[in-house]
């Protein structure tokens, strides 16, 4: 088991058994930090453990839940959000590294790419059961934003992280060039 999963495994039964209405800071052996998170263009100031997932603070300290947990070691792309305009997985990085930074959640992203991958989403019907859709379209708009006009090959190697459960990759795959159509128009 690697050690960053059995890190996370950890601070989860510490949280677990502590007692109902205790705060975070009754957590042995945590040390917490007081951090300020810019989301969505919206300062947060939170107080977490410093190695406490940027997932879990945008799910449970900012009430954010467009971000899906799924995996929770880096296999999935489901956590996908943009940290300074480059997509990261949220399971893996520590909200004390998105401190005085900018992260983006499905919620925020509003840039032309995201606005042409929602359209393109809604008009082909790419979702079946949604759950790794924001991922998968924080991914999507990554790629546009650096790569107006992808081939197959390059949408292919760049969702290669994002995992679908239902395979609607021939979907995800045309609604990426449905995306970077509208933009050229």
């Amino acid at each position: 088991m690697s050690s960053s999963l059995v890190t996370d495994l950890c601070y989860i039964q510490q949280v677990a058994a502590a007692p109902a209405g205790a705060s975070s800071e009754s957590t042995e052996g945590v040390s917490h930090m007081a951090i300020e998170l810019n989301v969505n263009g919206k300062v947060h100031s939170v107080d977490v453990p410093d190695d406490k997932p940027l997932l879990w603070v945008l799910r449970e300290d900012v009430g954010l839940t467009g971000t899906k947990y799924a995996c929770g070691i880096a296999q999935c792309g489901a956590c996908m959000v943009h940290l300074d305009g480059q997509p990261m997985l949220a399971c893996i990085v520590p909200a004390s590294v998105a401190a005085g930074r900018n992260v983006t959640t499905v919620e925020g992203v509003e840039s032309p790419a995201a606005m042409a991958i929602r359209s393109a989403w809604r008009e082909l019907d790419v979702v079946q059961c949604g759950y790794c859709q924001s991922g998968q379209m924080m991914r999507a708009t990554a790629l546009l934003e650096s790569n107006p006009s992808p081939t197959d090959d390059d949408i292919d190697n760049a969702m290669r992280g994002n995992l679908c459960r239902c395979a609607t990759y021939h979907r995800i795959r045309a609604a990426i060039h449905r995306a970077a159509d509208e933009l050229e128009a």
